[in-house]
């Protein structure tokens, strides 16, 4: 079991803290979708939509789809979203 599995099993999934995002990234991308359909990130999300495994784009590894809390869909690209003006607006959260 990896720390996410185990932070997801706990119905109190708190992060410890938080940093912004600098530089682009694969994760960043990731992250950037989670956060944009209203998670923190795939852990919450995980957690909140009690699924195992998210919708990923086979070539390029990231989020193809996500339900919204209102249960409304976000689909995305197969390729980066995030624009680098939008990187820092981006939360990396520690569990």
């Amino acid at each position: 079991m990896s720390d996410q599995d185990a932070v997801a099993l706990n119905s109190e999934v708190k992060p410890k803290s938080m940093i912004r995002a600098k530089l682009w990234s694969d994760e960043i991308e990731n992250l950037y979708r989670f956060q944009t359909a209203g998670y923190r990130d795939e852990v919450e999300y995980k957690h909140v939509k009690q699924v195992d495994l998210v919708e990923r784009w086979p070539e390029s590894g990231f989020v193809k789809k996500l339900q919204r809390k209102d249960n409304t869909f976000y689909y995305y690209n197969k390729l980066r979203e995030c624009d680098d003006k939008e990187v820092h607006k981006v939360k990396i959260y520690a569990y």
